[in-house]
């Protein structure tokens, strides 16, 4: 790696850092929260439902965003947008506000994170082809990964024992306040490289113009076609696994107000970020194909779901949801890697954000309907659902495979896709 690329390594993995660490301030007991606010485990997830909600409306705006005003316009809208929302959840909490105010609140919150999908990586890849980098892009993401679980495991951990020592509420404006600083450290350090916007003096011609171009770069692309749409499943089932193991851990703990549990919950899956991006490139290395990768971690981690069916003691949770999150992970850089390979830089960012649409859409549906499996059956039955719900996922991954990309293949230059055009 030389040393401008290398630089851009560096301030990819500080706004990581410092972002992840930030947002995973309430990650932890994010939905304690919901629950000591008044809501019920049906109005708590959907008030999740809504935020992904917010996504899916706000995905490909922002996305085309991103591509048409530039990337680091979208990641400083992104911290102001964020931190502003997270301040109004802290109010709605003060007041025991009505579940109508969680959702709109929860809308808030999902755009304030669609500035930053697709943005952050795009501008990282582009910025990376511009200084000459010649590595496999999963090496960077793979400690772009790293490093996000580490500020995970601390931002969660010392969010649940703030909310120990304090109350509830406290870590909401923890993360408001590092969510300014986060604003400071990126209009200084975060330039686009590598892409020029193009900011025309029709914007809404501009805009249709990327938004048509990403169309064709995205969902009328098969291969991309069939991985965008297994991400409803492996999405959908993910969030609502992270944000339920928080009361289904302390159940099994036997202390409700044991709030530092639920943040041990966090940061695991942190920790296993950690390891699993350390391990995606080496995993890389002995396929020959990224999606038997994808395919793998996919399939393996959904029948670690479904064992927490079976699993009564707390510490064998623990370790079947460590399992559960390396596995996950390992996959995750992998296949961005797979999809950045098969896109072009002008629209990037979109069709980025176009995935992430498809994630937080499955997530709008799956969320409300376990969490009302959990009132029903309980929350290892929901987990158990959610498992078979990921399991949905491998049929599309496998038609995306055998539609023979040559970014599934590709290592090095050839696996960041076009610079340009379709």
């Amino acid at each position: 790696m030389n040393p401008a690329a290398r630089r851009i390594q560096r301030i990819y993995l500080a706004l990581t850092l410092g972002n992840t660490l930030a947002t995973s301030f309430i990650w932890g007991i994010n939905t304690l929260f919901l629950l000591d606010a008044g809501l019920t485990n049906l109005e708590a997830f959907a008030a999740n439902a809504f935020f992904m909600a917010g996504m899916v409306i706000f995905e490909v705006p922002t996305g085309v965003v991103a591509d048409s005003w530039g990337r680091r316009a979208s990641f400083l809208l992104g911290t102001l947008t964020l931190a502003g929302s997270t301040l109004l959840y802290y109010l709605l909490w003060q007041v025991s506000a009505s579940f109508w105010w969680w959702a709109a609140v929860s809308v808030l919150l999902g755009l304030g994170f669609t500035f930053f999908s697709g943005a952050v990586e795009a501008w990282l890849v582009d910025a990376l082809d511009f200084s000459g980098y010649h590595g496999a892009l999963e090496s960077v993401l793979g400690r772009g990964q790293m490093v996000s679980g580490i500020a995970m495991l601390a931002g969660s951990v010392a969010g649940g024992v703030i909310a120990q020592a304090t109350d509830l509420g406290v870590p909401f404006l923890v993360r408001a306040a590092v969510l300014a600083a986060m604003f400071l450290a990126a209009f200084r350090l975060m330039h686009d490289v590598g892409f020029t916007p193009e900011r025309s003096p029709r914007p809404l011609q501009a805009t249709r113009a990327v938004l048509a171009a990403s169309v064709d770069n995205g969902l009328r692309n098969p291969p991309v076609r069939y991985i965008m749409l297994a991400a409803p499943f492996t999405v959908g089932a993910g969030f609502y696994v992270f944000y339920a193991l928080q009361p289904y851990l302390l159940a099994l703990f036997g202390d409700p107000r044991a709030y530092s549990v639920a943040g041990l919950a966090a940061a695991i899956v942190a920790g296993a970020d950690i390891l699993g991006g350390w391990l995606a490139p080496r995993l890389r290395g002995l396929a020959r194909k990224r999606t038997t990768v994808v395919l793998a971690s996919s399939i393996t981690s959904a029948l670690l779901l479904v064992a927490l069916v079976a699993t009564p003691a707390f510490w064998l949770a623990l370790v079947l949801l460590a399992l559960w999150a390396v596995v996950a992970a390992a996959g995750t850089p992998v296949r961005k890697a797979y999809l950045n390979g098969m896109v072009a830089s002008r629209q990037r960012a979109t069709v980025l954000s176009f995935d992430s649409l498809m994630g937080s859409a499955g997530g709008v549906v799956a969320q409300p309907l376990l969490g009302r499996t959990a009132d029903l059956y309980g929350y290892p039955a929901s987990l158990a659902v959610a498992g078979m719900l990921q399991l949905m996922a491998a049929p599309f991954i496998f038609l995306s495979r055998r539609r023979r990309a040559p970014a599934d293949t590709a290592s090095g230059d050839a696996a960041r896709g076009p610079a340009s055009g379709v």
